[in-house]
This record gives C-alpha cells, structure tokens and sequence, in this order.
C-alpha cells in the first residue's frame, strides 16, 4: 500500500514540475506577444511629431530676458515695501494696508519669478 502511495506522490509531483514548466514557457511566449501588441496600439501615440506651443518655442535669450524684467520689479516691490514698513515702524505712519499690499504683490512675483524660471531652465 505504501509503494502505491509513493508512486502516486511522485507521479503528482513528475506532473506538477512538467506543467509548471510548460506554463513558463507559454507565458513567456504570451509577454512576448502581448507586448508587441501593446507596442503596434501606442505606435500611434510614440511616433507622433512633438509640436512645441509659443511659450516653449521662444529662445533662450528673450527668456533671459523676461525673468530679468521680471526681477527688476521683484526688487522695486521688496523695496517699496521695506521702505513702508521702515515708516511705519520708525515714525509711526498708518501704512499697514499699503504695506499688506506691496508685500501680497511681492510674494506673488517672487513665486511667478520661481516656477518660471523652474518649467523654462530646470534641466530635464
């Protein structure tokens, strides 16, 4: 009885390791295939031309240029609002909206200045 137990266990596991043996090598068939299908549906898409809009498509140095406009103003802005915040604090002037003010606008610029300067010149 026993010699028919292990001859089944055997003859189970024989079959086990040949399936899975099978099943490796039609499932590398099967990526390979299905990759190549994967490939032949987003051709389309890969080999498409890139077309670059005007915001991309303009030179180096007129992008030099804008942030250099750009941070003309920043520093007029911080400026300004040193100086309002100079008379307030030293001479005791009632600028605090003003001051509010030039400051909302200072941040604003610095950070357009920032993420500007970020999407046109970070190296990708």
């Amino acid at each position: 009885m026993r010699s028919i137990s292990r001859i089944s266990t055997l003859f189970i596991v024989l079959l086990s390791l040949l399936l899975t043996t099978f099943n490796a090598t039609a499932s590398t068939t099967d990526d390979a295939q299905s990759e190549n299908n994967a490939h032949a549906v987003l051709a389309p898409f890969i080999d498409k031309e890139e077309v670059l809009g005007e915001a991309v498509a303009i030179d180096d140095e007129q992008k030099h240029l804008i942030l250099f406009y750009m941070g003309v103003v920043l520093l007029f802005l911080i400026l300004a609002t040193a100086i309002i915040g100079l008379q307030m604090a030293l001479f005791g002037k009632q600028l605090f909206v003003q001051h509010m003010i030039s400051a909302g606008f200072t941040v604003f610029l610095s950070l357009a200045h920032a993420v500007t300067a970020i999407v046109w010149f970070f190296p990708f």
